[in-house]
């Protein structure tokens, strides 16, 4: 004979819903404070229980979502660079386009120093290699040149590059310009204009000058 099944109960409305949302919101609100103290003394400066006082929450509520600082740590760097890319679509562009928005992600973190700043302090922090970020950062660093690289790829198979650039090297650099901008910026943020000098260099490899805004 065959058999029958129940059919599952119906959630009352908002329920299930409405703890995903509320679990979200709350991540985002750990991280946000997470962000402001990194920025404010360091990742090595800041406990776990100084985050949860920024987010106004118990010191076990913040455990709930995040249980080490670890986990904490490479939450913030994930949230960064998923904000990035979807800002930006990284992903989605090939080419001088691609460079054109890496250009453009210069721009924007010029409006947001405490992420520039954490991201510097981090990146620096996390050569040694028992960091707890030292293997994001490491493939982080991969991912970035061999975007830039194949971005600079394309343009040479599309006759936009300028004769003798060699994708592989100039990636490299264009990553190191990035990041090299970033520390002289937080010196001098009147005299540096990140985005200005990443243009330029960018200009220097291609037979046209990217567009400007």
């Amino acid at each position: 004979m065959p058999t029958t099944t129940a059919a599952p109960a119906t959630p009352r409305p908002g329920t299930r819903s409405g703890g995903y949302a509320k679990g979200r919101a709350r991540r985002r609100q750990i991280i946000d404070a997470a962000i402001a103290l990194y920025a404010e003394q360091g990742y090595r400066g800041t406990s776990l229980r100084d985050v949860a006082a920024r987010a106004g929450l118990s010191h076990p509520g913040l455990l709930h979502h995040f249980p080490t600082m670890e986990a904490l740590l490479l939450a913030v760097l994930e949230h960064r660079d998923a904000e990035d890319t979807e800002r930006f679509a990284l992903a989605e562009h090939h080419g001088v386009e691609s460079l054109r928005r890496l250009v453009d992600l210069a721009a924007w973190n010029q409006a947001r120093p405490g992420i520039v700043e954490l991201f510097v302090v981090l990146s620096a922090e996390a050569t040694a290699p028992d960091h707890p970020a030292h293997d994001y950062f490491v493939a982080r660093y991969d991912l970035a040149v061999s975007s830039a690289t194949e971005a600079l790829t394309v343009a040479r198979d599309r006759g936009e590059l300028r004769d003798g650039v060699d994708p592989a090297v100039a990636g490299h650099r264009i990553i190191a310009l990035m990041d090299g901008l970033q520390v002289q910026w937080l010196y001098r943020r009147d005299a540096v204009d990140m985005a200005a000098e990443l243009r330029d260099a960018i200009d220097g490899l291609l037979r046209t000058p990217l567009p400007r805004p």
